[in-house]
């Protein structure tokens, strides 16, 4: 019988199908830079080779997919396909899909609160056609300053009994604000404002040598989350593990991307990093982080960890049962 799954960490800009975002590019009057259909798949997609960094994931999600999903049409679209896809085609019954709408606004060309409206009647369409369970994390960005991540928490705020269950702090990990005191107390109370208003928190940090076992330390003990996105260079500091585990955060672990973006060196790697965090008792989740940017989704990344030997069928059932006990979305 088919696994029900889950799919905690999985990012609007990365997880669109090319022929949906191709669609939105011509309905909108976008100018591409390539005239061709399978040409545009190849800009938009990654693999690795192609991608040599997490830098370089990252140039494509800002470059490309965030900018044809930048308006309310192309948002409700872009979410309602890929909660119905992923139901469809992996059997994700549970998804917790994140995205930053500042992103999607034009630089405040358009208005913000119409860009989430645009996210929540998607995922109300898909969610009453499919039966999923479904929520949204709004992703503060590292890049922006304060004032603009402070209008984010507002914004997830004020949408908390709508459907928004989270935010996240995303961006490329050589801004390590992490790492640096006076900064990441300024995000120490954005946090807590979040979760004083019933949020639920998580980090993208550890994924690169960039922030490291020590971002995963700072992030664990400034701003508390109650997960945290990747975080694998934990495997390598058993102080950073034991604080995982001691205070129940839960990581979200996304193998195909960290092979992508070369986060990891090979299978053999991450399978070191897997075994690692199980012997340690340190929690995890399997993820895509982006479906068809990576072309990947659930049922791939359980393959993957299956068939290397990075799991057994029974640790993998495991890792799902964590994911449901985490999910941001309520019971």
């Amino acid at each position: 019988m088919a696994r029900d799954l889950i799919d905690l960490h999985i990012h609007l800009g990365s997880s669109v199908a090319p022929h949906v975002l191709w669609s939105l590019a011509h309905q909108q009057g976008f100018k591409l830079p390539v005239k061709d259909y399978f040409e545009f798949v190849e800009l938009i997609t990654s693999r690795p080779g192609k991608v040599g960094s997490l830098e370089d994931y990252l140039k494509i999600l800002h470059t490309w997919t965030e900018k044809l999903q930048s308006s309310p049409l192309a948002v409700e679209r872009c979410v309602y396909e890929i909660i119905g896809k992923e139901y469809r085609g992996s059997r994700v019954t549970q998804i917790e899909l994140r995205f930053n709408p500042m992103k999607r606004n034009l630089n405040s060309e358009l208005d913000l609160d119409h860009i989430i409206h645009a996210a929540l009647r998607g995922m109300d369409r898909a969610m009453l056609e499919y039966g999923v369970k479904a929520g949204l994390i709004f992703c503060l960005a590292r890049e922006f300053d304060h004032r603009l991540n402070s209008i984010l928490v507002d914004k997830a705020i004020k949408y908390r009994n709508r459907g928004v269950y989270g935010i996240d702090l995303a961006g490329t990990e050589t801004n390590a604000l992490e790492l640096e005191p006076d900064v990441v107390t300024k995000y120490e109370e954005l946090f807590e404002r979040a979760r004083q208003a019933g949020l639920k928190c998580t980090v993208h940090t550890g994924e690169t040598r960039g922030t490291g076992a020590e971002g995963v330390m700072a992030v664990v003990d400034k701003l508390k989350p109650h997960r945290i996105g990747h975080g694998i260079r934990a495997a390598y500091d058993e102080t950073a593990m034991k604080m995982l585990r001691e205070r129940g955060v839960v990581l979200e672990i996304c193998p195909t991307s960290n092979l992508h973006t070369r986060a990891v060196d090979g299978i053999a790697e991450l399978k070191h990093i897997l075994a690692t965090f199980w012997d340690r008792g340190v929690k995890f989740t399997l993820n895509t982080d982006g479906t068809y940017l990576l072309e990947t989704d659930m049922l791939r990344e359980v393959e993957l960890v299956e068939k290397n030997g990075l799991l057994t069928p029974a640790q993998v059932d495991q890792t799902i049962a964590w994911a449901r006990q985490a999910s941001f979305i309520p019971a």
